[in-house]
Protein backbone atom coordinates (compact mmCIF):
# COMPACT_ATOMS: atom_id res chain seq x y z
CA UNK A 1 0.00 0.00 0.00
CA UNK A 2 1.38 3.42 -0.92
CA UNK A 3 0.87 6.52 1.22
CA UNK A 4 -0.58 9.75 -0.13
CA UNK A 5 2.62 11.68 0.81
CA UNK A 6 6.09 10.69 -0.21
CA UNK A 7 8.92 12.57 1.60
CA UNK A 8 11.67 13.99 -0.59
CA UNK A 9 14.62 11.68 -1.13
CA UNK A 10 17.12 14.58 -0.79
CA UNK A 11 19.24 13.84 2.34
CA UNK A 12 19.53 17.54 3.11
CA UNK A 13 15.80 17.85 3.54
CA UNK A 14 14.65 18.73 7.04
CA UNK A 15 10.99 19.25 7.85
CA UNK A 16 10.23 22.72 9.20
CA UNK A 17 7.78 23.01 12.06
CA UNK A 18 5.19 25.77 11.80
CA UNK A 19 6.17 28.93 13.63
CA UNK A 20 4.43 29.52 16.95
CA UNK A 21 6.17 32.83 17.83
CA UNK A 22 3.69 35.56 18.83
CA UNK A 23 3.25 38.47 16.47
CA UNK A 24 5.17 41.59 17.33
CA UNK A 25 3.00 44.23 19.02
CA UNK A 26 1.96 47.03 16.75
CA UNK A 27 3.29 50.46 17.61
CA UNK A 28 0.73 53.10 18.60
CA UNK A 29 -0.27 55.45 15.83
CA UNK A 30 1.33 58.92 15.91
CA UNK A 31 -2.08 60.55 16.49
CA UNK A 32 -2.73 58.49 19.64
CA UNK A 33 0.78 59.16 20.94
CA UNK A 34 0.41 62.90 20.39
CA UNK A 35 -2.98 62.99 22.11
CA UNK A 36 -1.56 61.06 25.07
CA UNK A 37 0.91 63.88 25.72
CA UNK A 38 -2.04 66.12 26.66
CA UNK A 39 -3.08 63.93 29.57
CA UNK A 40 -0.70 65.36 32.18
CA UNK A 41 -1.19 69.06 31.26
CA UNK A 42 -4.97 68.68 31.30
CA UNK A 43 -4.94 66.83 34.61
CA UNK A 44 -2.67 69.43 36.21
CA UNK A 45 -4.85 72.23 34.83
CA UNK A 46 -7.94 70.56 36.25
CA UNK A 47 -6.29 70.19 39.66
CA UNK A 48 -5.32 73.88 39.65
CA UNK A 49 -8.88 74.95 38.76
CA UNK A 50 -10.37 72.81 41.52
CA UNK A 51 -7.74 73.91 44.06
CA UNK A 52 -8.40 77.60 43.34
CA UNK A 53 -12.13 77.03 43.75
CA UNK A 54 -11.77 75.07 46.99
CA UNK A 55 -9.43 77.67 48.51
CA UNK A 56 -11.69 80.53 47.47
CA UNK A 57 -14.71 78.80 48.97
CA UNK A 58 -13.15 77.66 52.25
CA UNK A 59 -11.01 80.73 52.90
CA UNK A 60 -12.57 83.30 55.18
CA UNK A 61 -12.66 86.61 53.24
CA UNK A 62 -10.28 89.13 54.76
CA UNK A 63 -11.76 92.16 52.94
CA UNK A 64 -8.17 93.47 52.68
CA UNK A 65 -7.20 94.02 49.05
CA UNK A 66 -4.53 95.60 46.91
CA UNK A 67 -4.87 99.35 46.54
CA UNK A 68 -2.77 101.72 44.44
CA UNK A 69 -2.23 105.45 44.65
CA UNK A 70 -4.42 107.36 42.22
CA UNK A 71 -7.38 105.00 42.50
CA UNK A 72 -10.44 105.55 44.67
CA UNK A 73 -10.37 102.05 46.14
CA UNK A 74 -9.39 98.39 45.71
CA UNK A 75 -12.40 97.65 43.51
CA UNK A 76 -11.42 100.24 40.92
CA UNK A 77 -7.86 98.87 40.99
CA UNK A 78 -9.22 95.42 40.19
CA UNK A 79 -11.47 96.76 37.43
CA UNK A 80 -8.69 98.64 35.65
CA UNK A 81 -6.10 95.89 36.10
CA UNK A 82 -8.55 93.42 34.56
CA UNK A 83 -9.05 95.84 31.68
CA UNK A 84 -5.28 96.00 31.23
CA UNK A 85 -5.09 92.20 31.21
CA UNK A 86 -7.73 92.10 28.48
CA UNK A 87 -5.87 94.66 26.36
CA UNK A 88 -2.62 92.68 26.57
CA UNK A 89 -4.59 89.51 25.76
CA UNK A 90 -5.94 91.21 22.64
CA UNK A 91 -2.36 92.01 21.63
CA UNK A 92 -1.52 88.33 22.16
CA UNK A 93 -4.45 87.25 20.01
CA UNK A 94 -3.61 89.56 17.11
CA UNK A 95 0.11 88.74 17.22
CA UNK A 96 -0.68 84.99 17.28
CA UNK A 97 -2.96 85.34 14.25
CA UNK A 98 -0.18 87.22 12.46
CA UNK A 99 2.41 84.55 13.26
CA UNK A 100 0.10 81.77 12.06
CA UNK A 101 -0.67 83.70 8.87
CA UNK A 102 -4.39 83.98 9.63
CA UNK A 103 -4.70 87.68 8.77
CA UNK A 104 -4.87 87.98 4.96
CA UNK A 105 -2.40 90.40 3.44
CA UNK A 106 -0.52 90.98 6.72
CA UNK A 107 3.00 89.62 7.09
CA UNK A 108 4.27 89.21 10.65
CA UNK A 109 7.30 91.47 11.36
CA UNK A 110 10.37 89.93 12.90
CA UNK A 111 9.48 91.35 16.33
CA UNK A 112 6.00 89.77 16.42
CA UNK A 113 7.20 86.81 18.49
CA UNK A 114 8.79 89.10 21.08
CA UNK A 115 5.60 91.19 21.25
CA UNK A 116 3.54 88.03 21.70
CA UNK A 117 5.67 86.73 24.56
CA UNK A 118 5.94 90.00 26.48
CA UNK A 119 2.26 90.86 26.10
CA UNK A 120 1.47 87.47 27.64
CA UNK A 121 3.90 88.03 30.50
CA UNK A 122 2.48 91.50 31.14
CA UNK A 123 -1.07 90.15 31.16
CA UNK A 124 -0.10 87.50 33.71
CA UNK A 125 1.66 90.02 35.98
CA UNK A 126 -1.43 92.24 35.99
CA UNK A 127 -3.66 89.23 36.66
CA UNK A 128 -1.80 88.22 39.84
CA UNK A 129 -3.01 91.10 42.07
CA UNK A 130 -6.52 90.65 40.65
CA UNK A 131 -6.46 86.99 41.68
CA UNK A 132 -5.18 87.94 45.14
CA UNK A 133 -8.03 90.42 45.51
CA UNK A 134 -10.63 87.87 44.42
CA UNK A 135 -9.36 84.92 46.45
CA UNK A 136 -7.92 86.52 49.58
CA UNK A 137 -10.15 89.54 50.07
CA UNK A 138 -13.49 88.30 48.69
CA UNK A 139 -13.34 84.54 48.17
CA UNK A 140 -15.54 82.38 45.97
CA UNK A 141 -19.05 83.78 46.20
CA UNK A 142 -22.34 82.32 44.98
CA UNK A 143 -24.63 85.21 45.93
CA UNK A 144 -26.06 86.00 42.49
CA UNK A 145 -25.81 84.66 38.92
CA UNK A 146 -23.25 87.25 37.78
CA UNK A 147 -20.98 86.51 40.73
CA UNK A 148 -21.34 82.76 40.25
CA UNK A 149 -20.34 83.02 36.59
CA UNK A 150 -17.44 85.32 37.47
CA UNK A 151 -16.17 82.97 40.18
CA UNK A 152 -16.35 79.85 38.02
CA UNK A 153 -14.70 81.61 35.09
CA UNK A 154 -11.86 82.68 37.38
CA UNK A 155 -11.21 79.07 38.41
CA UNK A 156 -11.43 77.90 34.81
CA UNK A 157 -9.09 80.66 33.63
CA UNK A 158 -6.22 79.65 35.91
CA UNK A 159 -6.73 75.97 35.13
CA UNK A 160 -6.72 76.56 31.38
CA UNK A 161 -3.75 78.93 31.66
CA UNK A 162 -1.76 76.29 33.56
CA UNK A 163 -2.56 73.63 30.94
CA UNK A 164 -1.60 76.01 28.13
CA UNK A 165 1.79 76.82 29.67
CA UNK A 166 2.52 73.11 30.20
CA UNK A 167 1.63 72.30 26.59
CA UNK A 168 3.75 75.22 25.40
CA UNK A 169 6.86 73.70 26.97
CA UNK A 170 6.06 70.09 26.03
CA UNK A 171 7.24 68.45 22.79
CA UNK A 172 5.13 66.17 20.65
CA UNK A 173 1.73 67.64 21.45
CA UNK A 174 -0.90 67.91 18.69
CA UNK A 175 -0.74 71.07 16.59
CA UNK A 176 -4.31 72.01 17.53
CA UNK A 177 -3.76 71.83 21.30
CA UNK A 178 -2.01 75.17 21.87
CA UNK A 179 -4.42 77.28 19.76
CA UNK A 180 -7.39 75.59 21.43
CA UNK A 181 -6.11 76.17 24.96
CA UNK A 182 -5.12 79.72 24.08
CA UNK A 183 -8.64 80.33 22.77
CA UNK A 184 -10.16 78.94 25.97
CA UNK A 185 -7.93 81.17 28.11
CA UNK A 186 -8.88 84.22 26.04
CA UNK A 187 -12.60 83.34 26.15
CA UNK A 188 -12.49 82.94 29.93
CA UNK A 189 -10.71 86.28 30.26
CA UNK A 190 -13.33 88.04 28.14
CA UNK A 191 -16.02 86.52 30.33
CA UNK A 192 -14.24 87.71 33.47
CA UNK A 193 -14.01 91.25 32.09
CA UNK A 194 -17.68 91.29 31.04
CA UNK A 195 -18.88 90.03 34.43
CA UNK A 196 -16.72 92.42 36.46
CA UNK A 197 -15.17 95.42 34.71
CA UNK A 198 -17.93 96.06 32.18
CA UNK A 199 -20.56 95.57 34.88
CA UNK A 200 -18.74 98.11 37.08
CA UNK A 201 -18.48 100.66 34.26
CA UNK A 202 -22.17 100.19 33.40
CA UNK A 203 -23.39 100.57 37.01
CA UNK A 204 -20.81 102.91 38.58
CA UNK A 205 -19.53 104.84 35.56
CA UNK A 206 -15.98 105.07 34.28
CA UNK A 207 -13.89 106.32 37.15
CA UNK A 208 -10.57 105.74 38.83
Amino acid sequence: MSSDFEPPTDPAYRPVAPSTAPAAPTAPTPALSANATLLVPLLVGGVVAVAVGVYGRLHEPSHIAVSLAGFSGPLTVKVWLTTGVLLFALVQLVSALMMYGKIPGVAAPSWTGTLHRWSGRSAFLLAVPVAIHCLYAVGLQFDEPRVIVHSLLGCFFFGAFTAKMLVLSKKGTPAWALPLLGGLVFTALVGLWLSASLWFFATQGIKF
